[in-house]
């Protein structure tokens, strides 16, 4: 006997997941439906199979092939347009003439007896045998009443209440014998349930009704398919889970990590080479595909999760599927009865009612609440380009795949033949993708100056001096698991917001440039590269004084790039160096703000004991420095910046310092005892760096451990600042400890209110109304001066869905209260 599997279906009612996968492939604990069909019917000896397929055809028969490996022989029917159950078998009626047949839907799940089906089909002699199975609910299906042989007395398609007469259902499993063909017509749509058996039935012509045993279920509503998955997990449906049940109910596939600090609740499934975090919560009946990464303090609760499906820390989903590839960020919220498509991205703190079905490649805004179901538009657009460059978690939202169109759209808005400078830092991720970078950037006919792993500074330098451009790959500082890809200008600078907009619409339209072969550019790894910048750096910045001052300093590269830079720049200076860290750590590229705390304070007691000068801190970039006075005390960030202001404008006596707008305007004060005049800009990095480029300017600071060198070009640049920091204290013959205590005491404090996306404009209108008769500062967000000189700031956070707050006053008591009384402002515009 021959089977025939029916997966043609195109499964309406279970979009979006089958917008872009049939039916049949929609995975139930670890495996497609389709795939227990077949199991099936290799257990009960149907190895001959014919597969009807239309909708997604070439899906099917790619997953599937010829069958081998799951011990079958297969064969494809193919329909142009969709025939029917009826139609799409008369279809395939080739191989079908010789013997009785098999039909079973490729759709639906079983474990009923189908060789007890075939003997009772024997024994009856009958044309058709109606597998059967009672329901207590048969709303949905096709009643069917037989006599007490088992003959079919009469048929009933989705009956109402009033019409139910039996719980017995058409399962949709047939057999038949080959003359039941004739009676189906060629090339139209026809159906078993509504038009061919009826017809039989009224004709008497042998229909018989077998009521089987065993569980079934047509996988038709996402209540179903949730619903089958619970039952596969408590063996309710018989089968086998590919994996290991290392407790009661609880299985994990071949690759998988579960975290012992995670919390699991059994029955569920963890697929092959899924990543559950600590603190994970996974609930009963939660289903995990392959490669899903959970992240710490998620909680899942009888969800179903596609393979490469990504959740970020703090999400929570609760009965609802996640599509294949898609991303649910940190504190994000997916509710009951909620199906969010293949290739989706629900940005920070969204979430999605119960019931909104999100289909495949939309993008959720941070902080927004759906509540209707987005098919077409794309809600809430994110910009590739953020505050650090384009960013994003490795491998989940930055990626082989979008490296490499990035670096096409790059590449296609500069010259053919134009040389670019590439950089990176010493991650492995990094590594990785700037194989994927430089190979497209020289298939787009660039040449590319590969400097490999190399400090920030030193990539722009590189870039301003050689290059049409420029890339850098770097690990987002504290956030080991993200990676910045900053692309650079002629001057080494970031794109300005034209080049990103042209660059944007190249990459979402690929409209990629495709040289011919004999274009494609070189790649090259200039020498001395940094006996170059040490060259050029020590030209530039006053190092008098440091070798007859005998300065010893305690120096932390962090494990960074730094640590390829000072040996040749320290050995020119003149000053004794205690150096920790001074190698490439590639298992730490970057560190949280608790663990630099923790290592300034292992600085700290080094400096202390040693009885140095004082000590620096680099960060693994090169770009920022952290500094620990002669007793060992680190110094606040904030501190730090006034310390170094004080220093330079003390040396210049002239000239302009540009510092962020929510810098306290202590700054004010020690710039104006010394003559020097502040440039407040915004609080982006690349505003500070446009500043910083206008003649005249002779410092510029960030207030987080960046610092500006002007000589060496308009970006945070650590190293030089270090050098610069040395010729300073040498002639100042100062201790740090002196320095600071010589400057007024700032009071300056901060909060975050949590603020959805949708919010934002308001409460910046409400913070306008309520300081319309206060003075009031622009620049960047709202600064509200007080009467008595107080000052607050609110300003909308450019990536996160919260509404940052700053607020400077005498005491640290008069600034809280301030801050405090906006903070109230801002959360009764976000109610």
């Amino acid at each position: 006997m021959r089977a025939v599997v029916m997966a043609g279906g195109e499964g309406t009612r279970l979009r979006p997941l089958t917008t872009g996968t049939p039916k049949p492939l929609l995975p139930v604990v670890g495996r497609p439906i389709m795939e227990y069909t077949l199991r099936l019917l290799r257990r009960h000896g149907l190895t001959d199979t014919v597969v009807t397929v239309q909708y997604l055809a070439s899906l099917v028969r790619g997953y599937f092939g010829d069958g081998t490996e799951l011990g079958l022989d297969l064969h494809y029917a193919t329909e142009q347009r969709p025939m029917g159950t009826a139609g799409s078998v008369r279809n395939a009626e080739e191989g079908l003439r010789d013997d009785d047949f098999l039909v079973i839907s490729g759709d639906a799940l079983t474990d009923i007896d189908l060789t007890a089906l075939a003997a009772f089909h024997r024994d009856r002699d009958a044309l058709v045998t109606v597998c059967l199975a009672r329901r207590p609910d048969p709303l949905d299906f096709g009643i069917v009443i037989t006599d007490d042989d088992g003959r079919v007395e009469r048929f009933h398609e989705k009956p109402t209440w009033g019409q139910v007469f039996s719980d017995t259902v058409n399962t949709g499993i047939y057999v038949m014998k080959p003359e039941v063909l004739d009676g189906v017509p060629l090339g139209r749509a026809v159906d078993w349930a509504s038009d061919v058996l009826p017809h039989l039935v009224a004709e008497k012509q042998g229909v018989f009704g077998y009521v089987a045993e065993g569980y079934w279920e047509d996988v038709g509503t996402l209540e179903s398919y949730l619903r089958v998955q619970a039952d596969v997990l408590e063996g309710r449906m018989r089968a086998e889970i590919d994996g290991f049940e290392v407790a009661p109910g609880v299985w994990i596939s071949e690759g998988a990590e579960v975290d012992p600090e995670a919390l699991i609740t059994g029955p569920l499934y963890v697929g092959a080479y899924a990543k559950i975090e600590a603190g994970v919560e996974l609930g009963a009946h939660t289903v995990l595909g392959t490669n899903v990464v959970v992240r710490n303090g998620a909680r899942l609760a009888r969800c179903v999760l596609h393979d490469n499906a990504f959740i970020g820390p703090g999400a929570e989903l609760r009965g609802c599927v996640v599509g294949r590839s898609s991303d649910v960020m940190r504190g994000a919220r997916v509710e009951e009865g909620a199906i969010v498509g293949d290739d989706c991205t629900l940005a920070e703190e969204s979430i999605i009612a119960s019931g909104v079905h999100v289909y495949p490649g939309k993008t959720i805004e941070a902080g927004a609440v759906i509540r209707d179901s987005v098919i077409w538009e794309n809600r809430g657009h994110l910009h590739l380009f953020g505050p650090r460059g384009v960013s994003g978690i490795i491998n989940v939202e930055i990626t082989p795949e979008l490296v490499v169109r990035l670096a096409s759209a790059y590449a296609t808005t500069l010259p053919k033949g134009a040389v670019v400078t590439v950089g990176r830092d010493h991650s492995r991720a990094a590594r990785a993708f700037n194989r994927a970078l430089v190979g497209a950037l020289t298939a787009a006919a660039l040449d590319v100056r590969d400097l490999r792993t190399m400090p920030v500074p030193i990539t722009r330098a590189d870039a301003a001096r050689n290059s049409a451009g420029g890339v850098i790959l770097r690990t987002a500082a504290g956030l080991p698991e993200s990676i910045d890809i900053v692309l650079l200008d002629e001057h080494g600078a970031n794109l300005g917001p034209a080049q990103q907009q042209r660059l944007e619409r190249i990459f979402s339209r690929k409209e990629f440039r495709r040289p011919f072969p004999g274009e494609i550019g070189d790649i090259s790894t200039p020498p001395r590269v940094v006996e170059n910048y040490t060259h050029e750096l020590l030209g530039v910045i006053d190092s008098r004084g440091v070798a007859e001052a005998r300065l010893k300093v305690v120096v932390d590269c962090a494990g960074g790039v730094a640590s390829l830079v000072l040996p040749t720049l320290l050995s020119r200076v003149g000053v004794q160096v205690l150096t920790m860290n001074g190698r490439l750590d590639e298992a730490a590229p970057t560190e949280t703000g608790r663990d630099r705390a923790r290592a300034m304070d292992r600085l700290g007691a080094l400096v202390a004991s040693s009885r140095a000068d004082f000590g620096a801190r680099f960060d693994a970039t090169g770009e920022r420095l952290w500094l620990v006075d002669e007793t060992g005390r680190p110094i606040d960030d904030g501190r730090a910046l006034l310390v170094v202001l004080d220093l330079v404008a003390a040396e210049r006596r002239r000239g302009l310092v540009a510092l962020p707008v929510t810098t306290t305007r202590v700054a004010e004060r020690v710039t104006a005892y010394h003559g020097v005049e502040v440039r407040w800009t915004r609080t982006t990095a690349d505003d500070l760096a446009r500043v910083s480029a206008e003649p005249g300017l002779v410092f510029g600071g960030d207030g987080r451990g960046g610092f500006v060198v002007p000589e060496m070009g308009p970006h945070l640049d650590g190293l030089a600042a270090f050098i610069r920091l040395l010729g300073l204290v040498a002639r100042t013959q100062l201790t740090l400890s002196a320095i600071d205590n010589r400057i007024p005491q700032a009071h300056v404090t901060r909060a975050d209110v949590p603020t959805p996306w949708a919010r934002k404009g308001q409460v910046m209108r409400s913070v306008a109304e309520a300081a319309a008769d206060l003075n009031r500062d622009t620049t960047d967000g709202i600064r509200v001066v007080e009467p008595d000189g107080r000052w607050v700031m609110v300003l909308p956070d450019p990536v996160e869905a919260s509404t940052r707050l700053w607020a400077e006053g005498p005491t640290d008591a008069s600034a809280r209260e301030l801050l405090n009384s906006w903070v109230r402002v801002v959360e009764k515009a976000v109610r």
